[in-house]
């Protein structure tokens, strides 16, 4: 067995062969594999290394809080590691003395290495509980709506990822699978923790030729590829909720609904009934009141709903679609559309949550507890919802509601950030800029100078996945690597297990945080603990001496087929699940007793702040979409080869159906602008009919790249959606991100092409 690593977008083999420098390899294990990490050592990629401790020059000499106006704008000074180390720990033992440690944020996102022990997330959570706690986030920018609404009515979204019905029982099930936003290879490229086989293409496959009908309800057309043809029915993006609204009443009136499945398996159902027929608001939830507001032709739905009655259906629904305003609804319409049918348990029927999104879901593979860092205990009960940081930053001390409870925005002093790029997953980034030099101190720890780092006050040089020792594993993924060192280490760059070391030592909390425990104890520690927790399950795996020698264990399928609910539909009572009634909520008492007006008590239509169907689209006339880019996982080595190769002068390309283009005067491969009152963007314009008249699609992950000599950071010259997108929270529930809720215009842009600074280091002194 050749070397072996592991990251986000697969497993890779490590050829040294020809000249000594290790050069990454597909894994011959892999039936479908990402070539993304492929470019990983690249020196297009390797050139935005930070490679020393550096400290933004106003904050080096004058403290904490100085001249926060010029981060970014003012160069960086290079210090020894001792020098560093002794500036952050004595900032965090001032703030957590004067302000108390509810004046830390700890900031981190989960991709930031496939590795389970230098999970970044974990480590900077475990150093900062070491020292008395943070303010911590809660959700996703991925899933803010989905993560709080599904344990009040459905299952819990750690628990739907690993329950889902695998792909080899659709294969042998399925008859209609109805998609609601596609089925995206390109977002199943990846897996937290690393995928090792690419299993989604080659599914799709093979449903589609064994004769499963594919119905894709999306602005866009590419988002769902079997290899055979597809039913592809465009709809107005935010309004998928009046969609299933209007075939539920098809369904319901027509009795096509399987009343005895409802009465016997949820909660609530009679008093979503008057809604749906109108007897509420007056106005019944029909084909044609759906019609009208999707753009969907009402015989459309009408079939829909009859063929969806009809056969074996899988409806799946994307996680961009809850990433909206309102965005709760779509979801619970999509659990409760699925009730309706009466097929949630049977082999081949009922509804996914993502497939599509990540490659773990829909596995074959058994689940067992993987290797974990313990977090330990945090001493700071205050907390924001992830996407609300802004907000947190620009309005301490003002109230919001989560989940039913008002917290308190905390005064944030200091944010130390490590794994993760706020600058590319926040909305409205000229707003974020604007509350991101309210802190007196940003500390971030970084492999590369992104936005994030450049817009620092201090930057500790972090190594990356291949210049360490650590365990790749996803839950139900078929294979745990070892991820032994593949290259030395970038200039002074420390794991961030040492860094945290480091400065827990200065502040009295080595042992809190570190037990005693090398790198490799940990790993050795983690991996064993996972070991008797496969045993749990059946699943034998080595000893670590022997899994470190042989760098894989490799596990078979589950001989069981995975069937979402087959044990709560057999019997109810003794697996009930976790809601509060043990049944599936289509009415929620604790929802409706929080008493909010955008998110109540059953599934309904709220009209978007901004959509196609409102009077801001005569001013900004077409719906931008944000999705996850196909040469890139988020903004991860986006100055790589692989991700540069599909820009378009230099720019992020930005699809539009040829009919606003023609109406534009924008031609294939022109430079154009996006904008709105919240900002502009460059982009490289490809006309395509693959999306839907009236619709963009501008792909995250491209470096951000503002002006910030001129106002509102200027015109983004990379090609950074979020510089567009809406920053307020899908609702009081959630507070979930809306980034897919947004209106621009688009014109061809004249003049000079500014230079794009994205991939080069700050000024370095």
């Amino acid at each position: 067995m050749p070397l072996l690593t592991s990251m986000h977008w697969g497993v890779y083999e490590v050829d040294t062969s020809e000249s000594g420098t290790p050069k990454l390899k597909p894994f011959t294990g892999d039936p479908d594999p990402s070539p993304i990490g492929l470019h990983a050592l690249s020196q297009d990629v390797q050139r935005m290394r930070v490679r020393r401790p550096a400290v933004r020059k106003s904050w080096l000499e004058h403290g904490p809080g100085a001249a926060p106006e010029l981060r970014g704008r003012e160069p960086f000074v290079e210090v020894e590691w001792d020098v560093a180390l002794d500036l952050v720990a004595k900032e965090i033992d001032r703030v957590r003395r004067a302000h108390g440690n509810q004046a830390i944020f700890g900031g981190s996102y989960g991709w930031a290495s496939a590795g389970r022990f230098h999970h970044a997330q974990s480590q900077v959570h475990r150093f900062l509980n070491s020292l008395g706690g943070y303010v911590r986030h809660t959700d996703s920018y991925s899933l803010g709506a989905g993560r709080v609404l599904m344990p009040h009515i459905f299952l819990g979204i750690d628990e739907l990822f690993v329950s889902h019905t695998d792909w080899n029982t659709l294969e042998e099930h399925t008859e209609l699978f109805v998609a609601f936003g596609g089925v995206p290879a390109k977002n199943a490229q990846v897996a937290a923790g690393g995928t090792s086989e690419h299993r989604i293409p080659g599914a799709l496959r093979r449903m589609a030729e064994r004769g499963t009908r594919f119905i894709n309800i999306s602005p866009v057309r590419d988002d769902l590829d079997t290899g055979a043809a597809i039913d592809w029915i465009p709809i107005r993006p935010n309004t998928d909720t009046a969609l299933m609204l209007g075939i539920a009443h098809t369904l319901y009136v027509n009795n096509w609904h399987d009343q005895a499945f409802i009465e016997r398996y949820c909660k609530g159902f009679e008093r979503f009934a008057p809604y749906l027929v109108g007897q509420i608001d007056g106005q019944p939830k029909d084909a044609a009141w759906a019609s009208a507001i999707t753009g969907i032709g009402s015989d459309t739905i009408e079939n829909l709903a009859r063929a969806m009655a009809t056969h074996r259906t899988m409806l799946n629904i994307a996680f961009a679609l809850q990433r909206a305003d309102h965005g709760e609804q779509p979801y619970w319409m999509i659990v409760t559309l699925a009730a309706m049918l009466g097929q949630l348990g049977l082999p081949g029927g009922g509804v996914g949550i993502g497939y599509g999104a990540t490659n773990t879901i829909g596995s074959p593979h058994v689940r067992f507890k993987g290797p974990t860092l313990g977090q330990g205990d945090n001493a700071v009960s205050a907390f924001i919802p992830v996407a609300r940081i802004a907000d947190c930053l620009l309005n301490p001390g003002s109230t919001f509601q989560y989940n039913g409870k008002t917290h308190t925005y905390p005064e944030i002093r200091l944010v130390y950030w490590a794994g993760g790029n706020p600058f590319h997953h926040h909305q409205d980034l000229n707003r974020l800029l604007e509350a991101w030099q309210r802190p007196e101190t940003i500390v971030v720890q970084e492999q590369f100078w992104t936005a994030t780092a450049k817009l620092s006050d201090v930057v500790l040089p972090a190594t990356t996945t291949l210049e360490r020792d650590d365990l790749g594993y996803a839950n139900r993924e078929s294979h745990m690597i070892a991820m032994r060192q593949v290259t030395d280490r970038t200039g002074e760059a420390r794991d961030d297990y040492d860094i945290f070391a480091d400065i827990a030592d200065r502040l009295g909390a080595r042992e809190a945080f570190t037990e005693n425990r090398t790198s490799r104890q940990w790993i050795e520690k983690m991996y064993e603990d996972s070991r008797s927790n496969a045993a749990a399950e059946g699943i034998e795996m080595p000893g670590f001496d022997n899994f470190w020698q042989q760098g894989v264990v490799e596990f078979a399928p589950n001989p069981k087929p995975v069937i979402m609910l087959e044990d709560f539909r057999r019997d109810p009572d003794a697996h009930p699940l976790k809601t509060p009634s043990g049944k599936i909520e289509v009415f929620s008492d604790v929802i409706a007793g929080f008493g909010y007006d955008d998110c109540g008590g059953h599934p309904a239509w709220h009209e978007p702040v901004e959509w196609l169907g409102s009077d801001k689209a005569s001013e900004f006339p077409l719906h931008l979409l944000s999705d996850q880019p196909k040469t890139r996982l988020h903004s991860q080595l986006d100055p790589s080869p692989h991700s540069q190769a599909e820009k378009i002068q230099g720019r992020q390309p930005v699809t539009i159906h040829p009919e606003d283009a023609a109406a534009r005067g924008i031609g294939d491969g022109d430079i154009v602008r996006l904008f709105n009152e919240r900002g502009s963007c460059l982009a490289g314009a490809v006309v395509c009919d693959d999306i839907a008249a009236g619709v963009l699609r501008l792909s995250t992950g491209a470096w951000f790249d503002p002006d910030l000599e001129a106002a509102l950071g200027g015109v983004e010259r990379h090609g950074n959606p979020n510089v567009l997108t809406v920053d307020r929270g899908a609702s009081q529930l959630s507070q979930g991100c809306i980034a897919q809720t947004c209106l621009v215009e688009v014109e061809p842009f004249g003049g000079e092409l500014p230079a794009i600074a994205a991939h080069s280091p700050p000024r370095l002194i």
